[in-house]
């Protein structure tokens, strides 16, 4: 079996879930660390028995590294991502992909061009619960789709705001929608298929930041369905993130990793273990499970190795980071937004 080389750009908390995965994959190892930090970047490499930089040019220099984890601030991703694809490596980037759409298809085009694969970082498509769900959708029992209701009523401090100045800007963080909700943007997607309009309102409630904190929004999507969207980061004590899905035969409800309603005709409600979390990290960013994020990054080696597309790819970051602007430009200028 065939070890694909990584290396990871970005050495802040969430890059801890990539750094386990390819620790764990036995079609994975560890090349190159870069971060900005030296401390924390040789903490790292000796840690995992790998080399470390804080230039992360001179980790795209290396031959010897193939596949890069970008997990750097969101405003980042495009800049650092096309330096990435420029120097012929795979890209797996954490959500978003990009903060607009248009940098987003940039990267996309690029790695078209290139011949490389771009994978974004939507583990909650792996979560079982969500994998059922999506089953019984496309199995067509559910019948035709009537409407699809989604949210992430989380809780954040100021004090996670000021952690680090990123946090909280329209440029650099995105806010509610972009940050913490597009994961549940993108399972709307994956559930529901293409949006094609999008009414939204969103404010700033709670924080002292620039970036809206509170958002709501109705989809219409490509087949006729609609969607129920909401984010917050204001919400008190903070809860799991939702997904319902209704159709015409029936209808699926999930409440972070817990399937609580599952009425889909001739499909017996799945069994499975519980992960021990809530899902989403409804209070705590961090308390989630890293089993899915290695089975993402388990699907892109397979995806590259087996010479198909990974699960989520670019362009399904490219779709939902339009989905958040379409809901961005919708609250700010009053009006339907068509896609």
């Amino acid at each position: 079996m065939k070890a694909w080389s990584f290396g990871v750009i970005g050495l802040g908390s969430v890059s801890e879930f990539h750094l386990a995965a390819i620790r764990e994959l036995a079609s994975a190892r560890l090349a190159a660390v870069s971060g900005r930090k030296p401390a924390r970047a040789a903490e790292i490499a000796a840690r995992e028995g790998c080399e470390w930089t804080t230039d992360y040019r001179e980790l795209l220099a290396r031959s010897d590294v193939e596949v890069i984890c970008l997990t750097t601030s969101s405003g980042s991703h495009a800049a650092i991502g096309m330096d990435v694809l420029r120097a012929g490596k795979h890209l797996i980037v954490e959500k978003p992909i990009a903060m607009t759409a248009e940098e987003a298809a940039s990267m996309n085009a690029l790695a078209a061009e290139r011949g490389l694969m771009i994978g974004v970082i939507s583990q909650r498509r792996f979560e079982p619960q969500h994998a059922h769900a999506y089953a019984a959708v496309r199995s067509g029992k559910l019948g035709r789709l009537l409407m699809i209701e989604s949210g992430c009523p989380f809780y954040r401090t100021q004090q996670y705001f000021e952690e680090a100045p990123w946090r909280g800007t329209l440029d650099q963080d995105g806010g509610a929608v972009m940050n913490q909700g597009i994961h549940m943007v993108d399972m709307m997607l994956w559930m529901g298929g293409g949006a094609r309009s999008v009414y939204a309102k969103a404010a700033t409630r709670t924080h002292d930041i620039e970036a809206p904190d509170i958002a709501a929004a109705v989809l219409e999507f490509e087949s006729g369905a609609y969607g129920l969207f909401t984010a917050s980061t204001s919400l008190q004590p903070g809860f799991p993130p939702y997904l319902r899905i209704y159709g015409e035969r029936g209808a699926v409800k999930i409440e972070g990793t817990s399937i609580t309603h599952w009425s889909v005709p001739d499909m017996p409600e799945p069994e499975f273990a519980a992960d021990g979390t809530t899902g989403g990290g409804a209070s705590v960013p961090l308390a989630i499970s890293m089993d899915y994020h290695r089975m993402q990054i388990a699907d892109f080696i397979d995806a590259l190795t087996e010479g198909r597309p990974p699960l989520v790819t670019g362009e399904d970051g490219e779709r939902a980071v339009r989905v958040v602007e379409a809901i961005h430009r919708s609250a700010s200028e009053g009006k339907e937004i068509r896609l």
